[in-house]
């Protein structure tokens, strides 16, 4: 097993990042039906969800600003991290306490010497190349993805399957998240195979009703050790 220990990760001490990544919930506007983001977050949250990423790859520079800023004002007083995808410059503007990025996003070294050392950083790997390099780079968690493949995000790798999460878990100690067609009929088993957290989209997202969705997921989160 690689050992993923680097001094120069975020201040974020590692318990409280496992804390707040325990259910992520990724947005996804297309999958809301109509119904303002806002409003599906902060049901998700009150059922349990402990993170928020925010991943709009349609939306442009200032609505993503924007979308970040409304999340901020409705998750900061929770006590609920916001974690933005890709754009390590919207974290800053919105004052976001982690990032999410992808192997076509910023290089993590340079985004963690922009970023002040209490935003965590988190990085998807999508082959077993990316989880042997992530031992040498100053990422907090590795978002393992996708894990089923998944309609809400089409330009991956194929997917890793539950036999390939096992693996990864087995090569490394890094925190992982696993994302990619993940909801309650599946989750515990990625879980027991060696995510520690989840990350799901239109489990929640497209849910009729997200807070209890939300509470379903995390209670099978909170059965698992």
């Amino acid at each position: 097993m690689v050992s993923t220990t680097l001094t120069s990760r975020s201040s974020v001490p590692p318990a409280q990042l496992r804390q707040w990544l325990r259910l992520n919930l990724v947005t996804n506007q297309a999958s809301l039906q109509g119904r303002r983001l806002t409003d599906v977050v902060l049901a998700a949250v009150q059922g349990g969800v402990s993170s928020v990423q925010l991943r709009e790859k349609t939306l442009g520079t200032r609505d993503f600003y924007a979308q970040a800023v409304a999340l901020m004002a409705v998750l900061a007083p929770l006590g609920v991290p916001l974690i933005i995808n890709d754009r390590v410059d919207i974290a800053l503007a919105c004052g976001a306490q982690g990032v999410h990025l992808g192997q076509s996003d910023l290089p993590a070294l340079q985004a963690r010497q922009i970023l002040p050392p209490e935003v965590f950083i988190g990085w998807s790997v999508e082959t077993p190349a990316d989880v042997a390099r992530a031992s040498s780079l100053p990422v907090d968690y590795l978002g393992v993805s996708p894990v089923f493949a998944t309609p809400t995000k089409t330009d991956t790798q194929p997917a890793w399957g539950l036999s390939g999460l096992k693996q990864i878990r087995a090569d490394t100690d890094a925190l992982l998240v696993a994302i990619g067609g993940i909801h309650a009929g599946n989750g515990r088993a990625v879980l027991a195979a060696g995510a520690d957290s989840l990350a799901v989209v239109s489990a929640i997202c497209a849910a009729v009703d997200p807070h209890a969705a939300a509470r379903q997921l995390r209670t099978l989160c909170d059965d698992m050790p």
